[in-house]
C-alpha cells in the first residue's frame, strides 16, 4: 500500500534535497508528487509498500532533530552577534506588509471579542 513519508508543503528547497539524499543514500525506493497547478494534489515523498516504512521514519526524524539543533545554533549565534532580525528590523524591510498584518491581526482580535462585550449590554 502506497504511504505518504514526507509532505513537502511549505519545506525548504534545501531540506527537501537533504531528504531525498538521505532516502537514496540508504536505498529506500520512494517517489515524489507535485500538487499541481490547482494545488489539489499533495507535494510528497511516497514509499510504494511499507517495508521500508519504520526505517525511512527513523531516518528523517533523526535528520530534522539534527537540523532543528543546527538552526538553533546558528540563531542564537546571530542573536549574540546582534544580527536576528527584531521587530523594528522586519518593519523597516517592508512596512505595508507589517502594518497589514496588525490591521489583519487586529480586526480579527475584534470579531472573535466582540460578542463577549455585548454579553452583557442587554
Amino acid at each position: 500500500m502506497t504511504t505518504l513519508l514526507f509532505k513537502l508543503q511549505n519545506v525548504p528547497d534545501d531540506e527537501a534535497t537533504d531528504v531525498r539524499e538521505l532516502l537514496a543514500e540508504h536505498d529506500i525506493y520512494f517517489y515524489e508528487t507535485h500538487a499541481g497547478f490547482w494545488r489539489l494534489g499533495v507535494d510528497g515523498l511516497w514509499l510504494p509498500d511499507n517495508s521500508n516504512l519504520e526505517r525511512a521514519k527513523e531516518l528523517i526524524r533523526v535528520y530534522q532533530a539534527e537540523r532543528t539543533a543546527n538552526q538553533q545554533k546558528v540563531y542564537a549565534e546571530l542573536v549574540e552577534q546582534g544580527q536576528a532580525p527584531t521587530l523594528w528590523q522586519n518593519f523597516k524591510l517592508s512596512p505595508l506588509r507589517f502594518v497589514v498584518l496588525m490591521i489583519a491581526v487586529f480586526f480579527i482580535l475584534t470579531l472573535t471579542l466582540a460578542p463577549f462585550g455585548f454579553m452583557g449590554k442587554q
